[in-house]
């Protein structure tokens, strides 16, 4: 998977978040326009049953995933009006999975994207289709992006 632009992430976004304790502190890279991917590897204490991943993290991680490739601007964001999960094989914990968004059309504040989760190889496990609809400027306006820790965060040093 080559890596262009990394995407801002936040302090304490579930999927995201640098600094949320419970988080899965996902980067997500841009590789071209509307398309974007992470690399993830899930612990076995956000499993249903053992050595499966629940499916609620699963649809939460295409959620992000497919929201994250209609951010066409860093600044520009979108809600979940609509999320439709389809399961076709277990995800499993503790393994090296990539998940890819690729962003759909676009009507006024209206946008579709679809977002899977494969394996290393390429197959898809779970994949959704998603409408976001546009949180309007005037909602977000007095909200401190930096307070909320939205930039790019630098990419963790190889141990």
């Amino acid at each position: 998977m080559k890596q262009k632009e990394k995407q801002p992430g936040s302090k304490t976004c579930f999927i995201c978040g640098k600094e949320n304790l419970v988080g899965l502190k996902l980067d997500f890279y841009t590789l071209e326009p509307g398309v974007v991917c992470s690399r993830v590897n899930i612990p076995e204490h956000y499993t249903g049953y053992p050595g499966t991943i629940h499916g609620g993290i699963v649809a939460a991680i295409l959620d992000e995933c497919g929201g994250r490739a209609q951010m066409a601007e860093p600044n520009r964001f979108t809600v979940t009006a609509q999320l439709n999960v389809r399961y076709r094989l277990p995800v499993p914990s503790l393994t090296d999975l990539v998940v890819f968004g690729r962003a759909g059309k676009r009507r006024g504040r209206i946008s579709f994207a679809h977002s899977e989760i494969q394996t290393q190889d390429g197959k898809i496990l779970a994949e959704a289709e998603l409408v976001l609809v546009d949180i309007p400027e005037s909602q977000i306006a007095d909200v401190d992006l930096e307070e909320m820790g939205w930039c790019v965060y630098p990419d963790e040093e190889a141990e």
